[in-house]
């Protein structure tokens, strides 16, 4: 064949051959939290799962969690360790830019880990050295010593540390211009934003893993969980987050719905915030004990998730590396009230607001419940969520506190954030775990570590320093047009994402 014939039927293929179908329709989200601007910026990202429903779709991490992958190289696409453990190096991929035009650099990735403070911060300023520029596509992160966990507290959604920012233009606009008109590199591009009601993102067809198959992605704010289920029945939503109890039996009984159970590493506890205060009922550790008694946790799973969650017996998920498996707290109210009495409580007492995110009333409804019938009176107080966390990092709240976290990460990072003194939300703490905390983070060797953060463990569980509720399930509902919703295809994650892989059916002629 002459080169003549060859470039005619290579331009004959490249003809034949069809484009990549443009982004095309939208899907619209009936979320079940306020949309608040705090979500859409990485630095401010506390130890919950929830911010990132916005980063997967506005932003991208130097390493983050994908599909078969817990810590998949994204705007990095590798990275190495010294022989020593103290640095680690990264290699951005070339051609990489942000919303507006600008390169993802190693500027960009310095600035945004110097930036954040949000969960795991205090920790990561402790044990990070500094951070080196080596040239634009290669930064360096130097540690003060070998530290076992830094790549779950940077690559994991256990912190918001390695998604990035660029720097040039939050120098510009400040913080709350960044959060008014926020700009990444992810899959999808910021369009316009109503406080609290709803968030409108486009397609970014120039995202480095692969173009969106969806236009415009809709986030609707809807706090009651009865008008998601009506707009997804009416074709409003087309994903319905937060499904729970008999609306989601509804779900499962209405034809072209899917109910959708996904199994983050979510636990959720109450917290004794006055258990430190030796003048309140909270202190005696019986009183503690009484309050697990009192809890059904098989009931309160079977009334909302349907049988699809887990009781929970510690505040670290079961499938998190270096778990102690706590022996389960049996529903035994007689014990309970026999402990009170001995406590010097035998008709009980007043135990002021159990507060809780108001995506979980109902949840802290049952618990106040369980605890009445054995003695121990608590007013139910639900908070918008975004206020929520921001009073719980403030430590502002008294008597009882529904805490919850689905972030990713091990034991350590969890005991970090919500046990040890100082964490970002414990309200107290105790000197010897405290002691093997920071024992732990330093050793190298596994066995005597897992030992070590077991010990934590079984601490915790002797002095009832919680009341452990239950490993949720995350129920949602999936309306007809969805071919793929991408819910639980990143194991341990809630949310459907990455949102690049959402698809809908295609359109009948």
């Amino acid at each position: 064949m002459t080169a003549r014939a060859v470039a005619l039927a290579l331009a004959a293929l490249l003809v034949a051959a069809p484009a990549a179908a443009a982004p095309d329709g939208d899907v619209t989200w009936a979320v079940h939290i306020s949309l608040a601007p705090t979500w859409f910026d990485p630095a401010e990202t506390p130890s919950v799962i929830t911010p990132f429903m916005m980063l997967y779709a506005l932003h991208d991490a130097v390493v983050k969690p994908m599909p078969g992958n817990p810590m998949a190289p994204s705007l990095a696409e590798s990275w190495t360790v010294s022989k020593d453990g103290l640095a680690y190096e990264f290699v951005l991929r070339k051609g990489v830019k942000f919303h507006n035009g600008d390169p993802v650099t190693a500027e960009d990735v310095k600035f945004s880990l110097e930036r954040y403070r949000g969960g795991g911060a205090s920790t990561l300023k402790a044990r990070v050295a500094g951070v080196d520029v080596v040239d634009p596509q290669r930064v360096r992160i130097r540690l003060k010593q070998p530290w076992p966990d830094f790549m779950t507290f940077y690559g994991t959604p256990a912190t918001g540390a390695a998604w990035v920012v660029p720097k040039k233009y939050v120098e510009r606009v400040g913080d709350d211009g960044f959060k008014r008109a926020p700009v990444g590199a992810g899959p999808y591009r910021f369009v316009s934003f109503n406080p609290g009601v709803e968030l409108v993102l486009e397609a970014n067809e120039g995202y480095w893993r692969k173009p969106p198959s969806v236009k415009r992605l809709i986030f609707r704010s809807v706090p009651d969980d009865t008008t998601r289920l009506a707009m997804l029945k009416r074709g409003e939503a087309d994903i319905a987050y937060a499904i729970r109890g008999p609306l989601a039996e509804e779900v499962r009984r209405t034809p072209g719905l899917t109910l959708k159970a996904t199994v983050p590493t979510f636990t959720e506890w109450l917290v004794f915030v006055e258990q430190f205060d030796p003048k309140s009922p909270w202190a005696d550790r019986r009183v503690r004990l009484a309050a697990n008694l009192a809890m059904d946790r098989k009931a309160l799973n079977e009334s909302e998730y349907l049988g699809f969650a887990r009781a929970a017996s510690s505040i670290i998920p079961r499938d998190f590396q270096f778990f102690w498996a706590a022996p389960p707290y049996p529903h035994d109210p007689a014990r309970a009230r026999q402990l009170l009495a001995e406590a010097g409580y035998p008709r009980g007492f007043d135990a002021g607001d159990l507060t809780t995110d108001a995506v979980y009333a109902a949840t802290g409804e049952a618990v106040i419940n369980d605890l009445r019938a054995v003695g121990i009176r608590a007013k139910l107080r639900p908070l918008e969520r975004a206020a929520f966390y921001k009073a719980d990092q403030e430590k502002s709240f008294r008597n009882l506190v529904r805490q919850g976290s689905a972030a990713a990460g091990n034991a350590s990072t969890r005991i970090e954030a919500f046990v040890v003194t100082g964490g970002i939300r414990a309200y107290g703490g105790y000197p010897d775990i405290d002691g093997l905390f920071r024992e732990q983070a330093v050793e190298v060797d596994p066995k005597r570590r897992q030992a070590m953060l077991h010990r934590i463990q079984q601490l915790m569980h002797e002095r009832v320093m919680f009341a452990p509720i239950l490993e949720p399930a995350f129920l949602s509902g999936v309306g007809p047009r969805v071919e793929q919703s991408a819910l639980g295809m990143i194991t341990g994650h809630a949310f459907a994402y990455p949102y690049e892989e959402i698809r809908l059916k295609p359109r009948r002629p």
